[in-house]
């Protein structure tokens, strides 16, 4: 089974001269050898650098590199086409693979694959490579670029995980002569090609394969000023920056005269700019016809398009009242052009900062933006009228012809998108008193004392009508004259009038009782309209 290892990184412009020759762009050396040397631009010690992080005889990784590749094959016996559909014109679901030893000429056994992508002032970039065990016989190799993330079943044989996207690219490539001799045809996975129409480009090479480029002298040290692709074997043994053992036990890590290939593709040159590619498969095969039987492969993943979208609120908490904003930036990878369109929306007001994953309102219309629009992108402002938690969330939507290269959606609803409103309460007062009276018993003429009890009872009213609200009935006895009082701590009234109804029973049988008698009724001004604020 392969042991893949691959890395993706944000897209950046590679400050370089402008020059259309895809050998010279300065992004990368393509001269025949493996190890960053004086001429200016990575090698691919800088890529299995960026990929493993050693065991490659550098401590540097790739300057600006969107997308890089590096793989090793676990075993010799690893990972070799089988079946009469594992052929380019067909789909990669009708493919099959497995390992075995056996029926594989070693000049056709690979060792390591690795890919880069980079943008350059002269455009989207593509530079591939491999190693193989020997060195005996001429080389034809292909190189698939694929959209869509293709994997293996089975884990010693079986076959492929996803399919062909309009756009995938394949770069076919036979060195001859020692190398000396390099023919390179590039094409598109396009359906609309259903037979063999041609051989010159915007032909169909086959079914579904058209021509992109084609050359017979492509070989990358000779290659003319504007080549728009190009590849190139090692002329002589060279050290290379990885574990490598060929068939000839060559020692410390040599490889002989072959047994490395390197090329470099223009895609903006050829119309084929833009496209992110997720996954890479260097392949071998009998010939370079497009019928020609595959034979080894190795599969790798390539860093497809990402997309991201941070957002950050105008502020953490605002007062009710107030406008926010929000703010995004939208962070695409692997191609140096897109477009489409941002949409911000508000959820609120929440129970608690959980996130605005869906829903909400939308703030303002959607915002048309591209790769060129100045970030952070911002919202329009729109006015919370109620105190609670909010959240935002932004959606970016790619342009139908930015879905179509690979760009996907992103979104960022999560719970840092949250912002707190607050309010002051309302303070209003609702005035209240808890009634209570006194009342004075006098003893009649010729008596010193009374004794007795004073009831009382109070009424929300100035005439003692209705039902009182408060009774109590207060014991005398004593030496007149003798003043009892209620003592009520709970009933309250807000009434502005009140009157009291109070009444004697006397328990000495020389003094009679003094009837209920509305005794006294009282009047007060009490506003309850005032509030804060």
């Amino acid at each position: 089974m392969l042991a893949a290892a691959f890395a993706a990184v944000l897209a950046m412009v590679v400050a370089i001269p402008a020059a259309h020759a895809v050998h010279d762009t300065g992004a990368f050396e393509l001269d025949g050898d493996a190890t960053n040397g004086a001429t200016p631009g990575d090698d691919w010690d800088n890529v299995c650098h960026q990929v493993l992080g050693n065991d490659c005889s550098t401590t540097s990784n790739t300057t600006g590199a969107t997308a890089v590749d590096w793989v090793a094959e676990s075993n010799l016996n690893a990972s070799i086409f089988t079946g009469g559909g594992s052929k380019d014109p067909q789909d990669v679901s009708s493919w099959n693979w497995k390992d075995g030893a056996g029926g594989l000429p070693d000049k056709d056994n690979l060792l390591h694959s690795f890919a880069a992508r980079y943008t350059t002032s002269a455009g989207d970039v593509l530079f591939f490579g491999s190693d193989r065990r020997d060195n005996s016989g001429d080389a034809q190799q292909g190189f698939w670029f694929f959209q869509n993330r293709i994997t293996l079943t089975g884990s010693t044989s079986g076959g492929f995980n996803g399919v062909h996207k309009t756009g995938d690219v394949l770069v076919v490539s036979d060195f001859s002569n020692g190398g000396t001799t390099s023919t390179i045809t590039v094409y598109s996975w396009d359906p609309s090609c259903t037979k063999t129409t041609g051989s010159t480009v915007g032909t169909c090479g086959d079914a579904n394969l058209r021509i992109k480029g084609t050359s017979t002298s492509a070989n990358c040290a000779s290659a003319g000023a504007n080549d728009q692709f190009c590849g190139i074997v090692n002329p002589t043994t060279i050290t290379m920056p990885w574990s490598f053992t060929d068939k000839s036990g060559t020692a410390n890590n040599q490889a002989l005269n072959g047994e490395f290939y390197e090329g470099g593709v223009n895609l903006t040159a050829l119309g084929l700019g833009g496209t992110c590619f997720a996954s890479v498969s260097a392949e071998t095969r009998s010939s370079t016809s497009t019928t020609a039987v595959l034979k080894d492969f190795v599969l790798g993943g390539f860093g497809q398009c990402q997309t991201t979208v941070t957002t950050t609120p105008s502020a953490a908490t605002v007062s009710v009242g107030s406008q926010v904003t929000d703010s995004a930036t939208v962070t695409v990878s692997g191609v140096s052009t897109w477009s489409g369109s941002l949409a911000f929306s508000l959820c609120g007001p929440l129970s608690s900062a959980a996130g605005c994953a869906t829903g909400g309102t939308p703030v303002g219309s959607a915002l048309n933006i591209s790769n060129a629009t100045p970030q952070p992108i911002s919202s329009s402002a729109t006015t919370v009228t109620a105190v609670g938690t909010y959240c935002w969330r932004a959606d970016f939507t790619p342009s139908a012809a930015s879905l179509a290269a690979g760009v996907g959606a992103g979104s960022d609803g999560s719970t840092t998108e949250c912002f707190t409103v607050t309010g002051p309460p309302t303070l209003s007062s609702a005035q209240s008193f808890i009634p209570n009276d006194r009342a004075t018993v006098t003893a009649p003429a010729g008596s010193t004392t009374v004794t007795g009890s004073v009831t009382f009872a109070v009424f929300e009213n100035n005439g003692c009508t209705g039902t009182a609200i408060y009774t109590q009935t207060v014991p005398v006895s004593g030496t007149s004259p003798q003043t009892v009082s209620t003592t009520n701590t709970t009933v309250s009234t807000t009434a502005a009038n009140v009157s009291w109804r109070l009444s004697f029973t006397s328990t000495d049988p020389t003094q009679d009782n003094v009837p209920a008698t509305c005794n006294e009724a009282t009047t007060l001004t009490i506003d309850n309209d005032l509030s804060t604020p």
